[in-house]
């Protein structure tokens, strides 16, 4: 009797445990999400991001301002492809590099952008002297780039790539007029504006190549020189018929599982009409849906980001690295995120996945440049148009720095991020298609 009664106890205790299982494991999972991100894990993340920016930048800067780019930055490219892409790749590293510092360029002091002025409150000092000088050096790579007769002079309209980067550098002086224009010299800007209107010579693809040339117009029109409405009136229309629903756009007709709605597409439709200001009312009508897809994309883009800080393999340009967040950069930086998605859950996350990227080995080769590859060195990856400038396009997920350390983005106490609260149990909302 004794070992029935002792049996039935442990089948009693069993089933019991066995019961309460799920309820154990969701407990412990909420708990798990609730510490996912710790305060002292996150308290430096803009400390990880400008280490992560000094590393990417400072051999593609520092080499342009002593005018020795072309002279020091390796090209890597498919094979028998190395010669063509070396003719672009100078101009790609340093458009897609400014186009991802810009905003951080521009902002950091209180009150205006004129020397003299104290930096602002919680800003740090080792921040505003990196900063001082890769404004400098930025400069100069624009100064340099755009000059003809530099030794790092730029190819502006010698070839269908340099519409593309041309665009870049627009999109970087565009997001930093105040240090990338407005404190160029005479002939510096003159020379800008000559390399922008030598790329009209390039008939873009019919593709998201459109808004390259919209880009380059946009400039030229928010500097005030003369500009070509027909450009931009063309990719903007294109592109309202090849919208195919619930976020996202084709690029041209068809539609392609990829991240060029990110890479381009929908960050400079917006940054397109930022430029144009007052000349952009002839297409006001475009504004409203534009940023309606816009916020709804960037939740997409929030719910890519994997409890462990990755994101799908999926398409073209992966070399491009962690630029694929572009767009939610954007969106945080513009204070525009959808609804529900907090500004410290998306620092988390492009935290989590930046430095997951830039700790791969072979990120980087030896003398510091970026490789080809997603997660370490990987030429397999690199498309035939791929080259190392290529890779600097990771630097657009970078845009939030544009915000002072004091914005709730920096400032908030950190949250995890939609994959990480589903993942382990958390209740979220439903998701749902713009429109449902």
């Amino acid at each position: 009797m004794q070992k029935e009664g002792d049996a039935t106890r442990r089948n009693f205790l069993k089933g019991a445990l066995l019961a309460s299982a799920p309820l154990l494991a969701g407990q412990a999972a909420r708990q798990a999400a609730a510490q996912a991100v710790k305060p002292e894990q996150s308290r430096n993340d803009r400390a990880k991001w400008l280490e992560i920016v000094e590393r990417v930048s400072q051999p593609v800067l520092q080499a342009i301002s002593e005018q020795k780019l072309r002279a020091t930055m390796p090209v890597e490219a498919v094979a028998g492809a190395k010669e063509a892409r070396a003719e672009s790749t100078h101009l790609e590293a340093v458009g897609r590099l400014l186009c991802g510092l810009a905003p951080w360029l521009e902002g950091g002091l209180e009150g205006g952008l004129e020397s003299g002025l104290e930096a602002a409150p919680g800003n740090d000092p080792a921040e505003e002297q990196l900063r001082t000088r890769y404004r400098e050096w930025a400069r100069l790579a624009i100064r340099y780039g755009a000059d003809p007769h530099s030794p790092d002079a730029f190819n502006f309209g010698a070839n269908q790539q340099s519409v593309v980067d041309a665009a870049f550098l627009a999109l970087a002086i565009a997001r930093a007029p105040s240090e990338l224009w407005a404190k160029l010299d005479a002939t510096a800007k003159q020379n800008v504006v000559r390399a922008m209107r030598a790329t009209r010579a390039v008939l873009p693809a019919f593709s998201n190549w459109l808004l390259f040339s919209a880009m380059v117009e946009a400039l030229l029109c928010k500097v005030g020189e003369s500009w070509d409405p027909m450009r931009v009136d063309y990719a903007l229309h294109e592109h309202q018929q090849w919208y195919v629903g619930d976020w996202l756009y084709g690029d041209g007709p068809q539609f392609h599982w990829d991240y060029y709605n990110s890479f381009v597409i929908q960050p400079m439709l917006l940054n397109i009409f930022d430029a144009l200001g007052p000349a952009a009312d002839r297409w006001a009508a475009m504004r409203k849906p534009i940023l309606a897809r816009a916020q709804r994309y960037a939740a997409i883009q929030e719910r890519l980001i994997s409890p462990e800080g990755t994101f799908p393999a999926i398409g073209r340009s992966l070399a491009y690295r962690f630029g694929a967040f572009q767009h939610l950069g954007e969106m945080a930086l513009r204070r525009q995120l959808p609804e529900g998605v907090h500004p410290a859950q998306v620092r988390a996350a492009l935290t989590a996945v930046m430095t997951r990227i830039a700790s791969a080995k072979g990120t980087f080769d030896e003398q510091g440049w970026l490789t080809i590859g997603f997660a370490g060195h990987q030429p397999a990856i690199g498309e035939a148009y791929i080259s190392t400038g290529s890779c600097y396009l990771c630097s657009a997920a970078w845009l939030p720095l544009g915000l002072p350390a004091t914005d709730e983005f920096w400032s908030a106490p950190p949250q995890p991020w939609t994959q990480q609260k589903a993942w382990s149990g958390v209740d979220i909302e439903a998701d749902h298609a713009l429109g449902e």
